[in-house]
């Protein structure tokens, strides 16, 4: 089968790299292939099924922890990609964070834990934060590194082309995975949702674990890597310019410092400015589109969590027909769609 991947983000590429391996011939369409535009630039590449989304979209849930079931092996198959298993600590630095907070940890049956207990685990936390919880089996990869294995896995399959109307792709069936773009694509209801990400860089080990913390009301999440950098993440907007600002980077700023003071020490190396394609339930658009089409996109903040089950939903989709029932409630056919 002739299969042409429309979008050379990470779900594109997954999806193109699970078909080229069950033996499909498969092209991935791209008009800058080697570039950096995708939300997957600037995502922190945490893996956590049990956020905010499952409160917004509740059936969302069970797609998300069966994709993070599929993240180790996935993982290994690309090969060094930041795949890191420490877990989560939730950290929360007033009352009134620590009763926000404490809604996802008690959905998710998590333990809460004291301030000293938490800095028992993590030492360069503020000695202000009061509770807390952890949460073994959230991860982290480094979404970036995927994206580079994915396009060695695709060598000499992607081409560099903008596809602006799939019936130019008659003759082959075509996955539209292009991110915000697939609302002109399919009509579907997809918006660009803007998020505010920065890096930061001092010598490693400062952090082990994910932080996803809350200081007087602003949310924050802290990604440690290996070689000494931290993401610092997200601001959340409804617009779709491309600038950072001044408040996006002074609130999460100030949130990390406040809950990690030795990040004043680091360096600032970079901000980014992304935006992650969002429905209007917020959940993954998978499935049938009509005729030879089918749409993988708008994973919204899940986009990296989501992309091994994506992968394999869309492959079984476009191979067999069929595919496993969870992806019932995420079809096209909820928008009015086939």
């Amino acid at each position: 089968m002739r299969v042409g991947v429309v979008g050379g983000g990470i779900i594109g590429l997954a999806v193109g790299a699970e078909l080229l391996r069950r033996g499909a011939d498969v092209t991935v369409y791209d008009p800058a292939p080697d570039g950096t535009g995708g939300a997957w630039h600037v995502a922190a590449g945490m893996l956590a099924p049990g956020g905010e989304s499952v409160f917004e979209f509740p059936q969302l849930e069970r797609l998300l922890r069966a994709s993070n079931e599929l993240w180790p092996e996935f993982a290994a198959g690309l090969g060094d990609v930041g795949y890191d298993d420490a877990g989560t600590l939730g950290v929360a630095l007033t009352a009134d964070d620590v009763a926000e907070m404490a809604r996802e940890w008690k959905h998710q049956k998590l333990s809460p834990l004291t301030g000293s207990q938490l800095r028992d685990r993590e030492p360069a936390l503020s000695p202000r934060i009061r509770a807390g919880a952890y949460s073994p089996a959230e991860r982290q990869v480094d979404p970036r590194r995927v994206v580079r294995s994915l396009r060695r896995q695709l060598n000499g399959r992607i081409r560099q082309r903008a596809v602006d109307d799939v019936s130019a792709l008659d003759d082959e069936t075509i996955v539209v995975a292009a991110g915000c773009g697939t609302a002109d694509l399919t009509g579907l209801p997809i918006r660009p949702v803007k998020g505010q990400v920065l890096r930061l860089r001092g010598e490693p080990g400062l952090l082990t674990h994910v932080l996803d913390g809350a200081a007087d009301g602003r949310h924050v999440y802290l990604v440690p890597r290996a070689d000494g950098e931290v993401v610092v993440g997200a601001t959340q907007e409804e617009r779709t310019d491309h600038q950072p600002t001044a408040g996006g980077v002074h609130d999460l700023l100030r949130a990390a410092l406040d809950l990690v003071p030795g990040l004043a020490e680091h360096e600032l190396t970079e901000i980014t400015v992304g935006h992650r394609p969002g429905t209007p339930d917020n959940a993954p658009i998978i499935g049938h589109v009509k005729d030879n089409v089918f749409v993988a996109a708008g994973h919204h903040r899940n986009g990296v969590l989501l992309t091994p089950i994506t992968a394999r939903l869309v492959a079984d989709l476009v191979l067999t027909g069929t595919a496993d029932p969870i992806i019932d409630d995420f079809t096209p056919g909820r928008f009015g769609c086939a």
